[in-house]
């Protein structure tokens, strides 16, 4: 014969079971081709999202990042798949970014840690109203080794990959954003 104290824990087990049978239909996966009840899902959404060219003045650092931004959003919200959908929305993005000493050497007064901050401000327009759907604002803040003097090209690599990171967090954060909004209205 069972225990009273095995008896309960198979009640709660088989009650855990059951409103685990219940609630599986209730979720789909984010990026579903078509949702639960058969209509279009957030990748066609997704792939509805005219991303603007970036303006950023030629020659500057922004200029090379507008152009990785955008680069990733198109590539995450349409997957690379190269089909066209007709466009029903408009994403415009302006960038701003700046550089900081994050950790000085004492000693010899030099940087040996920098700080890399990329802020991107977005807005998602209706194509056909024009009306504004969500607008807002991202940030990443990424670091970088700063080795010595005699390493020029060392230094500029490690800011040049801090850039990099910092756009694809953005592109990252937007894309999610934009899920979020398509998914829940909000």
């Amino acid at each position: 014969m069972w225990s009273h104290d095995m008896q309960n824990r198979l009640i709660r087990l088989a009650a855990v079971f059951t409103l685990a049978g219940l609630t599986a239909g209730c979720f789909q996966p984010l990026y579903a081709e078509r949702t639960a009840s058969g209509g279009p899902g957030i990748v066609q959404a997704m792939r509805s999202v005219e991303v603007q060219q970036i303006v950023a003045a030629n020659g500057t650092p922004e200029s090379r990042l507008a152009v990785e931004v955008r680069d990733q959003l198109l590539f995450g919200l349409q997957g690379g798949s190269g089909q066209e959908t007709a466009a029903k929305y408009r994403l415009r993005i302006r960038l701003s970014s700046n550089n900081a000493s994050a950790l000085v050497d004492s000693a010899t007064g030099r940087t040996d840690v920098g700080s890399y901050r990329l802020t991107a401000t977005y807005e998602l327009l209706d194509n056909r109203s024009g009306k504004q759907e969500i607008t807002g604002t991202v940030a990443a803040r990424v670091s970088f080794d700063v080795p010595g003097q005699q390493q020029r090209f060392a230094r500029a690599r490690g800011q040049r990959d801090a850039e990099t990171r910092a756009a694809q967090s953005i592109a990252d954060d937007i894309k999610a954003r934009l899920a979020s909004y398509f998914v829940q209205g909000t």
